[in-house]
């Protein structure tokens, strides 16, 4: 009797049916006029789905690449059962392939300038994606396709400079992309022509919910024809149908295989909560070129940084017990996985997603199933008109779904404000030994509070936040219902209502038996309101662990190589738990209160005694120790503690070194695995920090970690005003405690000599302020006469 019995801790359970299910075969070469056997296979998967509805059971596929003129769209009709669930899988060890493009045949290549060669294509051919055998090819760009920049592989500041686009006969349909002035992720602009002067019509921008100003210089344009000069370029004209193509050195075009993609999605379940897709398997397959869809990620979420696009190459929409097993979902131009609203014990198994556009895997609900909602950052609530009910109003989101045993790399090739994976208004998302890395911005994402139950376990993440800032290998938001920038506005709530911060995230969020690096922030960055968060048995190699302002986070049993500990503006009633950790590194503060929240001791400092009594006064480490930890033998990875450890004193336990990432033996074969750092004997000295007094206020300049507990970059800099004593002229001007200057009369001010300076010139004579305020830009005026002491 055929084995379909599947269980993985209760996601899915696939019973032994009691009878042989029908089986159907498809092939690229078969005929849909065929019964569907192995010698006579259908040749279209929409015939194999006619056929699979009346009997269910299986499809076979065949070999080769199948391409789709729509997607295949599995409704409840198409539902299987418990115990004979609809399987679409590969033959034997067959691969197939399925394509949302189109092979391009009878061309003819002819020369056309520079070793640019060009032929005719079909008038109906729309793309933004050409593949030679097999590979993404290069959109015509500037500045050219650089692998070694960090930042869009390759920028340059006069992307479309008037003096630039004055070589553009006719840029419309061009894209312009750039960072965000602090790399919280990128923009894209469809570009629309020119005005009479000559410069840039262009309409987008949207792809970022914490937008605003863009960044200076890390910028480029495609799809310009005039910047196809190098090998690997192409451009399509859509007006006379010619193809350009610059070939790399050595290519025959003359039997190169060309496909161009067309369709965004290659395989839909279109269900709902009252008719979903039941207990539909997809296994073995291969999935292609499904096109680039960042002109349509403009829907902002609840007041994260993120705008989405629900779609995906693979599109989950009220499903319950499907899954997708031992797939390949490979440059893909948009995400690859999307797991949108109403959704159960979803699986994705096994599977290898690499070179997407935008995220790799996504778990996105309703916005409308979160209470009292808010969907930017700068929005905050009225106290009176929250909804204090607990938890979502509706069931349209995903739930108790999973991703077991998945590589996910180098995704976010288009769009750089994406995850490996991302959740967003979900609740009880498992993501277990996956291997992420090769990220442009985090490797596992979770948007907020909604509604929480996620664990994270036994991943391996690494190489992240490589062309982003101010990020984490993990990170995490919370402005949910309670959460509003103003830290004491906060503190005043909670006091009044002690469980408001949990009205969201009702479950928590565990993160355990994990190992993290980031080379550009921190290994785990639980940013903005971040709360209900059980971190332990992590081995974090690079960034240590951020805690911004939240509640409830208990952290223990980690290791934190050459790194510790980094507080950020901890509300007063946190509740927050620092124990039993591995520190290599003083704690790292910035904004914090007097006292640091519930525990901040029994940890093992390997640097010295000064840092562990570093913060004694704010109530933390009075029963931490500093020794050897006694590491196995860290240089291979084994971070365990020996017999005799004073680790062992202070609770800490071992944790498995060998179970990180997939273990899957076909994928682990192929898996990267993190750079082990060389362990640091001592810590660097501390920079003696330069202050200052004005006004009757205490005078800071950034450092650290103060840049991001500001949002702000370290670029711009500022001076913080440290204290601002009451009844000061500082206070009476209305400036506060952590103000932040950056400007004074429209000049910039970094430094607290640029304020000095900036307050001599004035000569007396009013000031005109601006200035950050709980991550807003504010002015006011003051009335000076005083000159800064330095």
């Amino acid at each position: 009797m055929m084995r379909t019995a599947l269980c993985l801790s209760g996601f899915l359970a696939w019973a032994v049916p009691t009878a042989l299910p029908a089986t159907y075969v498809v092939a690229p070469d078969g005929a849909d006029s065929n019964p569907g056997t192995l010698q006579r296979p259908f040749a279209t998967l929409q015939r194999a789905q006619e056929a699979v509805r009346q009997t269910k059971g299986t499809v076979l596929l065949r070999g080769g690449t199948y391409y789709l003129s729509q997607p295949l769209v599995l409704t409840a009709r198409d539902s299987g059962t418990r115990e004979a669930p609809v399987v679409y899988q590969a033959y034997e060890n067959e691969k197939p392939v399925i394509s949302g493009g189109v092979r391009l045949t009878d061309l003819h290549w002819q020369p056309y300038q520079g070793g640019i060669l060009k032929t005719q294509v079909p008038a109906d051919l729309k793309t933004e994606e050409i593949f030679v055998n097999g590979e993404r090819q290069v959109l015509a760009r500037y500045p050219n396709f650089n692998s070694k920049a960090r930042y869009f592989d390759g920028f340059a500041a006069d992307a479309i400079s008037k003096e630039r686009a004055s070589r553009w006969a006719d840029p419309r349909g061009g894209y312009f992309h750039a960072m965000h002035p602090a790399l919280w992720g990128d923009f894209t602009w469809i570009i629309t022509g020119k005005d009479a002067n000559g410069e840039v019509l262009k309409e987008g921008g949207w792809q970022n919910n914490r937008g605003g100003a863009i960044h200076a210089e890390i910028r480029f344009v495609e799809n310009i024809f005039e910047e196809l000069d190098a090998p690997g370029e192409w451009y399509l004209n859509p007006t006379t149908h010619t193809l350009y193509f610059y070939p790399p050195a050595g290519l025959d075009l003359k039997t190169a295989t060309v496909e161009a993609t067309c369709l965004r999605t290659l395989v839909e379940f279109r269900g709902d909560e009252t008719n979903p897709v039941r207990f539909v398997r997809l296994k073995g397959l291969t999935f292609r070129q499904a096109a680039r869809t960042v002109m349509d990620t403009k829907e902002p979420l609840l007041r994260t940084d993120w705008a989405i696009y629900r779609g995906g190459a693979i599109f989950f929409n009220g499903a319950e017990d499907c899954s997708l097993e031992d797939a390949v979902i490979d440059q893909v131009g948009g995400n690859a996985v999307f797991v949108n609203n109403y959704n159960r014990r979803i699986a994705i198994l096994g599977s290898l997603i690499t070179k997407a556009g935008a995220s790799g895997i996504a778990f996105v609900g309703d916005q409308q199933a979160a209470r009292s909602p808010l969907f930017n950052y700068s929005q905050v609530q009225n106290l009176d008109k929250i909804d204090p009910t607990p938890g979502p109003q509706t069931n349209n989101y995903p739930a108790n779904c999973l991703v077991d045993n998945c590589l996910i790399t180098l995704t976010g090739r288009v769009e750089k404000q994406t995850a490996g994976v991302e959740i967003d208004l979900a609740q009880d998302i498992t993501v277990r030994h996956c291997s992420i890395y090769d990220m442009p911005r985090a490797g596992i994402n979770i948007g907020d509070g909604c509604w929480g139950g996620h664990v994270i376990e036994f991943c391996d993440v690494f190489d992240t936040v490589r062309e982003t800032g101010d990020h984490g290998s993990f990170n995490s938001w919370g402005r949910d219902r309670y959460w509003r920038s103003n830290i004491s506005q906060v503190n005043q709530w909670i006091g009044k209502i002690p469980g408001f911060p949990f009205l969201d995230v009702v479950k928590p969020n565990i993160i355990r038996n994990s190992r993290w690096r980031c080379d550009h922030g921190w290994d785990i960055d639980l940013d903005d309101g971040s709360s209900h968060y059980e971190i332990y048995n992590n081995l974090l190699l690079k960034g240590g662990l951020k805690l911004r302002e939240g509640y409830g986070r208990k952290v223990y049993n980690n290791i934190m190589a050459n790194n510790g500990l980094h507080a950020h503006v901890w509300f007063n009633a946190s509740g927050d738990e620092f124990f039993s950790n591995i520190v290599m590194k003083r704690h790292s503060p910035a904004g914090m209160p007097a006292v640091w929240g519930t525990r901040v001791d029994d940890n093992l400092f390997t640097t010295s005694e000064a840092d562990r009594t570093a913060f004694l006064n704010q109530g933390c480490d009075k029963n931490s120790l500093v020794g050897d930890p006694l590491f196995v033998d860290p240089a291979h990875g084994d971070f365990t503690v020996k017999t005799g450890s004073p680790a062992l004193k202070i609770g800490f336990k071992n944790f498995p070194m060998d179970q990180f990432g997939v273990q899957t033996p076909a994928l682990k074969s192929i898996t990267r695995t993190p750079e082990i750092p060389a362990l640091a004997k001592t810590q660097a000295p501390t920079t003696a920090r330069k202050t200052g007094s004005w006004l009757g206020a205490e005078l800071g300049e950034l450092a650290g970690e103060e840049f991001s507990a500001f949002g702000v970059s370290r670029e711009s800099g500022g001076v913080h005003l440290v204290k601002v004593e009451p009844g000061s002229p500082a206070a009476a001007a209305g400036l506060r405690d952590h103000d932040l200057i950056q400007g004074v009369n429209g000049s910039p001010v970094k430094s607290i000599a640029d304020l000095a300076a900036a307050v001599q010139s004035a000569a007396g004579k009013p000031l005109t302020l601006s200035f950050v305020r709980d991550q807003q830009t504010l002015s006011l005026t003051v009335k000076s006469q005083t000159p800064v002491t330095k």
